[in-house]
């Protein structure tokens, strides 16, 4: 199996477009026309991991940190990022990383944790901004279904649960063509005036140059006539963390110790007990602590995250509980959710989870 074909079905569960502006994630080495005989999935693709690669004969890591993720000016191997490009490189092994990607959509990291805890009614904690763009485009009333459709094919009208979602009103619209003009009504240097159908759709913005094509190929007009915005709106299915309801109230030693069991933690690093049942809790696999105001603002009892600072427990303010439980064991569900995923969307192929634990943090 060609490895863009692999891609593509990565891209199902971790659309690279939602993956943060500062992160580095989709094929990191490797061809995509290359062809691959085997999957490991793992959590850092550390040079032990490549190891494992080798004796497994398989030629393709996916991995969710990604091993590159600042530039490399030398690759001499120096460092442990080094080492392991260089034995990937040799052994024709591709890696590529999910990352961020799988962090904001809305099934996965966040929504992974929040399974495993049992909450219920999830939402996502911080919506992703600056994602939705809106066009508007006008047409006669004979091109305007073909067009909205064809759209609405491309990806444009999807609000939330909702598809084929759009305005349309109708108004006059004019022109007057030149001596190169070739108008779909009346005649060059005629000043026409026609009935025509204003459509407005909101799309994501990775999809832009797709409906764009849809857009040129199903106007009946020689020149097109549209514009696009960013909206200030925030994506509600698309975001980092997520948000839910314990089925069951419990007391905040009870929940910490669940958690404990539940997401298999040496030990968790708490803010002080506020003498609160904890019912509504906000979830963030990875570093955090950018949203704990966030968590505050909707509602929270508790807020489980990874890699906060000393100072900032005190940004609980007494409202409530912060649970540090540790980077990698927020995540460590990730890497078995990428595998059932693709033994289900590629079966009788060899997806094989990595037995490593990649973990660089030790307890004593």
């Amino acid at each position: 199996m060609k490895l863009n074909h692999i891609i593509q079905v990565l891209e199902e569960i971790a659309p690279l477009a939602y993956a943060e502006d500062f992160d580095n994630v989709g094929l990191l080495t490797g061809n995509e026309n290359q062809e691959i005989s085997g999957i490991l999935v793992c959590h850092d693709a550390l040079e032990n991991v490549v190891d494992e690669a080798i004796s497994k004969k398989c030629n393709l890591i996916v991995c969710f940190h990604p091993i590159l993720f600042s530039g490399l000016k030398k690759i001499t191997g120096k460092n442990y990022v080094e080492r392991v490009i260089i034995k990937a490189i040799k052994n024709d092994i591709a890696i590529y990383a999910v990352h961020t990607a799988l962090d904001n959509h809305k099934e996965g990291v966040n929504k992974i944790i929040c399974n495993a805890l049992g909450l219920k009614n999830t939402k996502i904690l911080v919506p992703k901004e600056k994602f939705i763009r809106k066009l508007v485009t006008y047409t006669i009333p004979e091109n305007h279904t073909e067009l909205r459709n064809a759209l609405f094919e491309a990806g444009a009208g999807t609000i939330g649960n909702y598809e084929d979602c759009s305005f349309n009103s109708k108004g006059i619209g004019t022109y007057l063509g030149n001596e190169n003009s070739n108008p779909e009504i009346g005649e060059r240097f005629e000043f026409v005036e026609n009935e025509e159908i204003k459509i407005e759709v909101t799309f994501e913005k990775h999809l832009e140059s797709k409906i764009l094509k849809a857009l040129f190929q199903n106007h009946c007009y020689e020149e097109v006539a549209y514009e696009i915005y960013e909206l200030q709106n925030k994506h509600q299915n698309i975001g980092l963390g997520m948000i839910g309801q314990l089925e069951t109230p419990v007391s905040e030693s009870e929940f910490l110790q669940q958690v404990k069991d539940k997401m298999k933690c040496e030990s968790i690093r708490h803010s002080a007990f506020l003498g609160k049942k904890v019912s509504k809790v906000a979830v963030l696999g990875g570093s955090g602590s950018f949203a704990i105001k966030e968590a505050i603002k909707q509602g929270a009892n508790a807020f489980i995250t990874a890699d906060l600072k000393y100072h900032q427990f005190y940004e609980a303010e007494n409202q409530l509980l912060l649970a540090d439980i540790g980077h990698y064991e927020s995540e460590r569900y990730t890497k078995n959710y990428i595998v059932d995923f693709l033994i289900k969307k590629i079966p009788n192929f060899a997806i094989i989870l990595s037995e490593e634990n990649t973990n660089p943090v030790k307890y004593f």
